[in-house]
């Protein structure tokens, strides 16, 4: 099995040490794997651009299983490798996690002067559902991959994960463990762009449960973001 890391990455003020980490994580868990950093130019930074881009580049390279993950978080290896294995045959994308625990600036700081990632100061996101996915390309795209409407922080995760549970009849599957995201100067939460993720998010709300308006809503997406991104 071919597996390929896509990691949406630009060097920003206060990350990259946390992009340090994480390439170091991902060469250690998965040695064999190519880590590709994605960056689509869009400004603000579009993390749901970048991981449609990685899945399409990662398939390119001749993956079999993409993990996409965040340039800020790490995962336990055990649930991970459960997840690929289950990615590759099951038709959803995995998590490979059970909770998602964000690590504050001393949490980090620990962590960087070596103490264990489970005994780092954090914070518990309940209902997390980014971070790490694990998938095929044909169950990405199966479900219409991410809204590249959303721009810069927020929501994209979510619309996402109620497009999945609609389109494909289940929501993600989830293994047992932990993943860690670690401390970084945070997004912008408000502001024109903020409501209007906001606002698209809620659209994806009011379209879980209903295949047909799902459907039609991520063919709208897909009409707005034309033409294809390499």
């Amino acid at each position: 099995m071919n597996i390929a890391v896509a990691m949406p990455w630009r060097p920003r003020p206060g990350r990259e040490y946390a992009y340090d980490i994480s390439v170091a994580h991902w060469r250690r868990a998965l040695p064999a794997a190519p880590v590709i950093d994605v960056d689509t130019g869009d400004e603000p930074f579009n993390s749901a651009a970048c991981r449609n881009a990685g899945v399409r580049r990662a398939a390119r390279s001749g993956a079999d299983v993409v993990v996409i993950a965040d340039a800020d978080t790490l995962v336990e290896e055990g649930p991970l490798h459960n997840a690929i294995e289950g990615a590759a045959g099951s038709g959803l994308v995995h998590l490979p996690y059970t909770e998602y625990r964000s690590l504050d600036a001393d949490g980090s700081a620990q962590h960087r002067a070596g103490a264990a990632l489970s005994d780092c100061s954090a914070l518990t996101v309940p209902g997390a559902c980014s971070g790490v996915y694990v998938t095929t390309p044909a169950t990405w795209w199966a479900h219409g991959g991410q809204d590249e409407r959303f721009r810069g922080w927020g929501f994209e995760d979510a619309a996402w994960e109620a497009a999945h549970t609609t389109l494909l009849g289940a929501p993600p599957v989830r293994h047992e463990g932990r993943v860690y995201a670690l401390h970084h100067p945070p997004g912008a939460k408000e502001g024109l762009q903020y409501e209007a993720n906001a606002a698209l998010c809620y659209r994806y709300h009011q379209a879980a449960s209903d295949p047909g308006a799902m459907r039609a809503l991520v063919e709208e997406r897909e009409a707005s973001c034309s033409p294809p991104r390499p």
